[in-house]
């Protein structure tokens, strides 16, 4: 079904396509007309950060900022859908058009600019979901008109909103969209901010009698000795994981098509290969206590056995789904499952 859409979603703007697709994605799990959209993949129970998840493929966040889709999404067949980026008040984000396809490359390049309105409708939203079949991760992140050096004010608020809802928490400080805030991510700062939000979630863990597990996503434009650094402070405050990646800002791999200029982060095929470099760094970095989740570039089931193979535990997919649709979740499961049960040194069994 999504190839008979596809043609009349890519005549549209992106973001309104955006906006369309969600709806309709509504319209057909109300409707119990979900699995035309997505054949769901037997059980892969892949355990991470202390939770079991049915699978090890998840939706990335920015794709319902709001949580107000979780249901329809869920009925997809992910293993986990993580919402968001939720912001303690409501922001318009930056002007339109801020969201923009590149065909040729499958790529998307985005400049919303944390969009959302605001932890407290995200809750709403979350507490009337049924959340039947996957897990939720809820993604928080601060307003821009909020100074970094107060930044861990709103983000210890959206933690504290969501806490009690999300089974895990993802501190995005990587996000090249909102002005300033990639530089949370430089050492002495980053120490800081996590170290202020561990403490956080051990305050609210004990409150309520339940640890959520908190993650943090990065860039996959630091340098290697930014990698480093990083990986030196996740470890010192005991993160319970890390997401790499988020967009790029860079254009290397995109240079010369038409359309590659818009400002933004920018995401699809051509961010697979320094997203997965930058995971594999911090896998070597980090110690196994820390699981990863790798996204960036996965538009097939070979591409998630390449994160699984770079030190991945889970893997997220968003602009993949805009240009496969949902059958690639289960192809995505399927891969992995293969790669998992594959006799040693022998030929992977065909796919279910």
């Amino acid at each position: 079904m999504y190839g008979l859409a596809r043609p009349l979603l890519f005549a549209m703007d992106a973001e309104r396509a955006h906006d369309l697709g969600l709806r309709a994605l509504d319209v057909a799990w109300r409707s119990g007309a979900a699995s035309l959209l997505s054949k769901v993949p037997a059980p892969l129970t892949t355990r991470a950060f202390g939770l079991d998840f049915a699978n090890p493929v998840g939706l990335a966040a920015g794709l319902d900022k709001n949580g107000e889709h979780i249901d329809a999404l869920m009925a997809l067949g992910f293993g986990f859908v993580e919402i968001g980026t939720v912001t303690p008040r409501p922001q318009d984000g930056n002007p339109k058009p801020r969201m923009f396809r590149l065909p040729s490359q499958k790529a998307v390049i985005n400049r919303l600019g944390f969009n959302n309105a605001g932890v407290d409708a995200l809750v709403r939203n979350v507490e009337r979901a049924d959340r039947k079949g996957a897990l939720l991760g809820i993604n928080i992140g601060k307003n821009k008109d909020t100074p970094n050096d107060i930044a861990d004010g709103d983000y210890m608020y959206c933690l504290s909103r969501v806490y009690e809802l999300a089974d895990y928490v993802t501190v995005n400080i990587s996000s090249p969209n909102t002005a300033g805030l990639r530089e949370l991510q430089e050492e002495q700062t980053l120490r800081r901010l996590v170290g202020t939000l561990r403490e956080e979630q051990e305050r609210l863990g004990a409150k309520h009698g339940r640890r959520i597990p908190m993650l943090v996503k990065i860039a996959p434009d630091l340098s290697d000795p930014d990698i480093e650094a990083c990986a030196r402070v996740l470890t010192e405050m005991q993160v319970d994981g890390v997401i790499a990646t988020n967009t790029t800002v860079s254009r290397i791999a995109v240079e010369g098509v038409r359309g590659a200029d818009e400002t933004g982060g920018l995401s699809g095929k051509p961010l697979m290969g320094r997203s997965t470099t930058v995971l594999r760094m911090m896998r070597t970095r980090l110690p196994e206590s820390i699981p990863l989740v790798g996204v960036g570039g996965i538009l097939s089931g070979a591409d998630a056995v390449t994160k699984m193979a770079a030190g991945a535990t889970l893997v997220q997919c968003y602009s993949g789904l805009v240009y496969r649709g949902p059958g690639l979740i289960k192809e995505c499961v399927e891969a992995i499952r293969r790669r998992k049960f594959a006799p040693s040194g022998g030929p992977l069994p065909p796919a279910a």
